[in-house]
């Protein structure tokens, strides 16, 4: 009875009221044509609860988990530790039957912890601002493209080389629809492009990552200045949060805006979402920013309280006005990754940084001793480039039919260069061990 409630009598009783003589007739503007005459070939007819339990799960015990084989697959979805504790908060009441904090004198809980997350985002990105919050980090991207054209009153993006391959694609498709344009450099394999000399005149931002897609780390500050010195805006990607752990935050840079995804912290990997978006920039473009900012004031008694200070969406004022046209905020992602940065404390996450960092460098010195092998970064966080002596794609296959997620082929999310088929993507965090990683190069030795 869970899965259909209603009888034949309800049924009847429902089709009498509304005067209908059967469930066909709910239909009948629909051509006959295009009714279908049966069932739909291949599915099961309906089933009790204990059935339908054991068909998904033979239909799930046919996926290779992160959770039940050795995962070295990174590329902006990352697979950490997430305490049973964040999953207790989130699910509290208080929480989860929360919506949305237009009236301040009963959301004061959700207002809090989104003015907590702000302040957390704004101290690991070095950055005066930060907005709760964004869908992921990938439309982060595009929505900061817009932001500085917005400042700038220039339609011109430079996109680095390094930059992760979907956030690319999406600024491109922005720019598409938005009418601006979209410069893209060449993929940054070896981690040295130099793209001051590609600013002019007409350049509103030039868009970086670091760690960058290909793993390498730098130190913007150079490009920081030039954009500067030429009127443009430095945007900042980071798709792995846990390295600002270790690595100088973008502010520090010079960034004018940073945009992150969050989901390392407190969100487990789960078929490529729901993810959280870290948004940040500079207290004097604040207005521009697109989402909305909860702040801290007092009520009429002198207590502390928050509201709801900056609110630009298209939902909130007049279309044409409005910074943005996000309709939410990723809320219950936001909540968790603040859960777990707050139970991990400041020495907590720079400890979880620097086992992401050993990790990596222990799995590189692995993978580096198989002939044939070479490790194509100087410098890493959590990710790195190795390239194979045959294309990558074949090799990742191989090793997933031995149970092993062997990171991810370059060329799935940049099919159109040749020269990438051989690079392959290997990502280490706190949960690899010598257990993961040696299946990992002995099942590499063999099919190399």
């Amino acid at each position: 009875m869970r899965y259909l409630p209603l009888t034949e009598t309800d049924r009847r009783e429902m089709l009498a009221a509304i005067g209908a003589r059967s469930v066909d007739e709910l239909f009948r503007d629909v051509p006959a044509s295009a009714r279908l005459a049966g069932q739909v070939a291949g599915l099961p007819d309906h089933q009790g609860e204990l059935e339908v339990e054991r068909a998904f799960q033979a239909m799930a015990a046919k996926n290779v988990s992160p959770a039940s084989a050795p995962f070295f697959i990174g590329a902006g979805a990352y697979r950490h530790h997430v305490p049973a504790t964040v999953d207790y908060m989130i699910q509290r009441g208080e929480f989860l039957t929360s919506y949305t904090p237009y009236q301040p004198e009963i959301t004061q809980g959700t207002l809090q912890y989104l003015f907590e997350f702000q302040t957390q985002v704004a101290l690991l990105t070095g950055m005066d601002v930060a907005n709760a919050s964004m869908y992921d980090g990938s439309t982060g991207a595009g929505e900061a493209v817009l932001m500085a054209n917005r400042v700038t009153r220039r339609h011109k993006a430079l996109i680095s080389g390094g930059l992760h391959p979907q956030y690319r694609r999406i600024i491109e498709t922005t720019g598409r629809w938005e009418g601006f344009s979209a410069i893209s450099a060449p993929p940054d394999i070896e981690g040295r492009e130099d793209l001051i000399s590609a600013i002019d005149k007409e350049t509103s931002c030039v868009v970086v990552q670091n760690p960058g897609f290909f793993g390498h780390l730098r130190d913007f500050s150079r490009l920081a200045e030039a954009c500067h010195a030429a009127g443009a805006l430095l945007i900042v990607v980071v798709t792995e949060v846990v390295s600002l752990g270790l690595v100088m935050p973008p502010g520090e840079m010079g960034a004018d805006i940073v945009v992150c995804e969050g989901q390392s912290l407190g969100n487990g990997l789960g078929f490529g979402g729901p993810y959280v978006g870290l948004f940040a920039t500079r207290e004097k473009y604040v207005r521009q920013m697109p989402g909305r900012l909860a702040g801290e004031t007092v009520d009429a008694d002198g207590k502390r309280g928050f509201v709801l200070t900056l609110s630009t969406r298209e939902q909130h004022i007049r279309r044409e006005k409005a910074t943005s046209n996000i309709c939410t905020n990723a809320g219950l992602c936001a909540l968790a990754f603040t859960v777990h940065l707050t139970l991990l404390g400041e020495a907590g996450f720079r400890r979880l940084a620097e086992l992401n960092h050993a990790k990596a460098i222990e799995l590189a010195d692995k993978v580096a001793a198989i002939p044939g092998v070479e490790v194509v970064n100087k410098s890493f966080f959590n990710e790195f480039t190795v390239r194979l002596p045959k294309p990558a794609a074949p090799v990742v296959e191989a090793l997933a039919k031995r149970r092993i997620l062997g990171g991810l082929p370059v060329s799935r999310l940049i099919p159109e260069d040749r020269s990438v088929d051989n690079l392959l993507l290997l990502a280490a965090t706190e949960t690899a061990t010598a257990m993961g990683m040696d299946p990992l190069v002995a099942a590499l030795r063999e099919v190399l």
